[in-house]
């Protein structure tokens, strides 16, 4: 399933994944327009998800006599909403990591400050911690049952 994301994300930008030149920088302008280009595609594309719920539960919006049938349609609205609400969200955290990438402030662990690594964010491009310091915090999340 990541690798499906990972392909799909890049696929979705119309990009391959990035191939990495011998003594390249990390997080160069090359590398830092390919993560740019991802991003502003997924936001697009979350955006327009949200502008065809918004236009289906317009046209779709029916008060139908039958209570099953209205309780049927009100309970797939709120699955809808809440979808989009996650998705509200991530597209928040989109536009947190397209700021950071301007701010010249991404691809680093925020806990220890190591390069996080071309293709983990090619798979989850708003990561902001290395494969470590996520593993640890998960760790600890479940330790003291927060989350």
């Amino acid at each position: 399933m990541p690798e499906q994301k990972k392909l799909g994300l890049l696929a979705q930008a119309g990009l391959e994944p990035y191939q990495e030149k011998p003594g390249e920088e990390y997080m160069n302008e090359a590398q830092l327009a390919h993560f740019k280009q991802i991003l502003e595609a997924w936001r697009n594309d979350l955006r327009n998800e949200v502008d065809r719920t918004k236009t289906h539960m317009q046209d779709e919006a029916a008060n139908f006599p039958d209570p099953v049938d209205r309780a049927a349609q009100e309970e797939e609205f709120s699955l809808e909403l809440r979808a989009r609400d996650r998705e509200r969200k991530l597209i928040k955290k989109i536009e947190k990591t397209l700021q950071n990438i301007e701010d010249d402030d991404f691809g680093f662990c925020d806990s220890c400050g190591i390069e996080i690594g071309i293709r983990r964010l090619e798979a989850r491009p708003t990561a902001d911690q290395c494969v470590d310091c996520k593993t640890l915090a998960e760790i600890k999340e479940k330790q003291t049952g927060r989350g």
